[in-house]
């Protein structure tokens, strides 16, 4: 079964070009962290009006993204990105699920 999830975080003003850098230079163990849960076709897109970061991603089973934040390796990458984004204490980015109200195949 293949689920579609997404959600919106915010990116602190000024950071556009240094967000898409670091995503550019992802971390291979990150990416293959990402993608051993299911996740694909994973985007982010920004709002520059409103620097809200918008995800969406496709995933095979129930596993998510969002469903990784014991793992060190995410921990390591809230921690390089908690300078450039809004983040709860933990350095988690601050993330809003989104309910799908329409969609078109």
């Amino acid at each position: 079964m293949v689920k579609r999830f997404a959600f919106k975080m915010f990116l602190k003003p000024g950071f556009r070009d240094e967000y898409k850098k670091r995503h550019d230079e992802i971390w291979p163990e990150l990416e293959e962290l990402i993608r051993s849960t299911g996740v694909y076709d994973y985007s982010i897109f920004l709002d520059e009006e409103t620097n809200i970061l918008f995800a969406v991603q496709k995933q095979k089973g129930e596993a998510s993204s969002q469903d990784l934040g014991t793992n060190p390796i995410v921990q390591k990458w809230w921690a390089y990105m908690a300078d450039i984004m809004e983040t709860n204490p933990d350095n988690s980015p601050i993330t809003i699920p989104l309910d799908e109200v329409f969609y078109l195949d």
